[in-house]
């Protein structure tokens, strides 16, 4: 009887530590209406150069809310198998601000009105701020396009708008609070 009710006892007392302990926080995630993880990047995300004709458009990006201490997001689109030795930035967006957890589709065009007024747009790989969409070369296997919204501890990253991929990469691992990030793919 005596190690029933012990039982009982410790079975009860982890009940209620448990119900003490605060919720888990959200998972943070990533998401977008058009492209799906693993997909095919549709037509909108395909450059309109360099022998692609796609509409160059920047897709409709969709996440939850960072974890406690977020002060600003970072978004950037990465092609690692790009025949550079380096892989290739088709997207570098920076201080956007904490309460911001959507991109419409267009927002990637240096003229838009649908960016945050705080958030710049990074030089790209094209050499150019703005969104670039993908333009692998002819016949390469399918290349993959990671999409990542970095949740960051700063309320702003203190670098020229025309400062590298690299230097502002650098910035965003320096106060790197999480990330999500999906995948899509690419070939022509």
């Amino acid at each position: 009887m005596k190690l029933l009710s012990t039982l009982a006892f410790a079975s009860f007392a982890a009940l209620a530590s448990l119900a003490a302990m605060p919720a888990a926080a959200a998972p943070f995630k990533l998401s977008s209406p058009t492209i799906k993880p693993n997909g095919r990047l549709p037509i909108e995300q395909v450059f309109n150069d360099f022998g692609c004709s796609g509409k160059n458009q920047s897709p409709e990006l969709i996440w939850t809310a960072g974890p406690k201490g977020t002060k600003s997001y970072a978004l950037t689109v990465y092609d690692p198998d790009a025949p550079t030795g380096s892989g290739w930035w088709h997207w570098v967006v920076f201080n956007i601000p904490a309460n911001v957890t959507k991109l419409p589709a267009g927002a990637g065009t240096v003229t838009s009105a649908l960016m945050p007024p705080s958030a710049v747009q990074g030089r790209t790989d094209y050499g150019v701020a703005g969104f670039g969409g993908a333009c692998p070369p002819e016949g390469d296997k399918p290349h993959r396009y990671i999409f990542t919204v970095h949740a960051l501890k700063t309320a702003s990253i203190d670098v020229p708008p025309e400062a590298s991929a690299a230097l502002v990469g650098f910035m965003i691992h320096g106060s790197l609070l999480a990330r999500a990030t999906f995948t899509a793919k690419y070939s022509r």
